[in-house]
């Protein structure tokens, strides 16, 4: 995505793993051939990701609207 966007200069891309207490890249099955690795990661990514949205000061504003 940084290739295809020509970087990422708002700060607006993240891993999903960015959410977590280990960024980096989520486990790849098709490598690892560990399934249950890979889930545990997107698990953990979607969490933290919810965690994040959910203390922004955006979140605020968005239940006013609702």
């Amino acid at each position: 995505m940084h290739q295809i966007c020509g970087g990422d200069f708002a700060d607006k891309m993240h891993l999903l793993m960015d959410f977590t207490s280990r960024p980096g890249e989520v486990a790849d099955p098709w490598y690892t051939g560990d399934f249950d690795a890979t889930w545990q990661d997107v698990i953990e990514g979607c969490q933290g990701l919810l965690d994040d949205l959910l203390n922004s000061p955006w979140a605020a504003l968005a239940q006013g609207l609702f």
